[in-house]
C-alpha cells in the first residue's frame, strides 16, 4: 500500500522509526503541535486544509497520527480514499499502544503529568502560548509581570494564585520510555522536572505497535476507525471512543 501519513510533531520520532519499519510506503507529513492549544474551531479546520491537500490519486489511503484531541478532528471527511485512525482519546494512549492500558493507568494513579521524548523536545509546558491558543484568548497564557501590567499587582497576585499554575492538580510525573531514545537526557530532564514540583516520579515502558498497526495495517475496528469516503468522524461518547457517520449533502 501507499499511504499519507499526516501526524502531530510531538510523535515525530516514534513516527518516523514505524515508518522505517512498515512495509509499506508512507509518506510523512508533521503538523505543528500548537494545534492543540487552539481548540477545537482553529484545529479542525488545519487539520481538514492538510487532507485537503493531499493529492490522494497517489495513495490507498490516509493515516492520521492524532488521537480525539479534545474533540480537535471532529468534522474531519475522508474524500475519495478511506481515513484511518486509532481509536483514542489523547496521545498517551499512541506512547502506551493500548487504550485500556492507558485507562487503567489513568484511573490507578490519577494527578499524574505524563511526558515523553516528544513532549519534552517539542512540547514543553501545558501549552505553547501562542496568541491564537485557548490560554491566550482567556488570558491564562500569561506570566505574572504580564498579569501585573494588565490587571494591576493586587489583582494579579489574586489571578494568579487561582489560576496561573496549570500543573496545580498534579503529584505524579511519568515518563513513558519508547526504546527509541538516543540516550538518557529526556528521562533526567523528567526526573529534574519531577523533583523541582515535589512530584513523584515514575518510568514506564511505551509501546510502538498501536502506532505500528497504523503504518502497516490491516486495521482491526477494535483500534482503529476506517472511515470510508463520504464520512466523517464524530465522537462515539462510549468504548469506541470515535465513529464515521455520513456527509449530510
Amino acid at each position: 500500500m501507499h499511504i499519507k501519513l499526516i501526524g502531530c510533531e510531538i510523535l515525530f520520532r516514534e513516527l518516523c522509526a514505524v515508518v522505517a519499519r512498515s512495509r509499506n510506503q508512507v509518506d510523512l507529513q508533521f503538523l505543528p503541535k500548537a494545534l492543540h492549544d487552539m481548540g477545537q474551531p482553529r484545529m479542525f479546520p488545519r487539520l481538514q486544509e492538510a487532507l485537503g491537500q493531499v493529492d490522494e490519486s497517489r495513495y490507498d489511503a490516509i493515516a492520521l497520527g492524532y488521537a480525539l484531541c479534545s474533540n480537535g478532528i471532529v468534522g474531519l471527511t475522508a474524500r475519495t480514499i478511506p481515513l484511518v485512525v486509532p481509536r483514542a482519546h489523547d496521545c498517551i494512549t499512541l506512547f502506551m499502544g493500548d487504550k485500556e492500558r492507558y485507562w487503567k493507568y489513568f484511573h490507578e494513579k490519577p494527578g499524574t503529568y505524563f511526558k515523553t521524548m516528544g513532549w519534552i523536545e517539542r512540547g514543553e509546558g501545558i501549552a505553547q502560548a501562542g496568541q491564537e491558543s485557548v490560554l491566550a484568548q482567556i488570558g491564562l497564557a500569561m506570566n505574572y509581570e504580564q498579569l501585573v501590567a494588565k490587571y494591576g499587582a493586587d489583582n494579579a497576585q489574586y489571578l494568579y494564585s487561582k489560576l496561573g499554575d496549570l500543573t496545580r492538580n498534579y503529584s505524579r510525573l511519568t515518563f513513558i520510555e519508547m526504546g527509541i531514545e538516543p540516550d538518557d537526557r529526556f528521562e533526567r530532564l523528567a526526573r529534574q522536572q519531577a523533583q523541582q514540583r515535589n512530584w513523584a516520579f515514575e518510568k514506564i515502558r511505551g509501546d510502538l505497535s498501536l502506532l505500528q498497526a497504523l503504518v502497516d495495517g490491516p486495521w482491526d475496528d477494535d483500534r482503529f476507525l476506517v472511515v470510508p469516503p463520504g464520512h466523517r468522524v464524530t465522537a462515539s461518547f462510549d468504548h469506541a471512543i470515535i465513529k464515521a457517520e455520513p456527509v449530510e449533502h
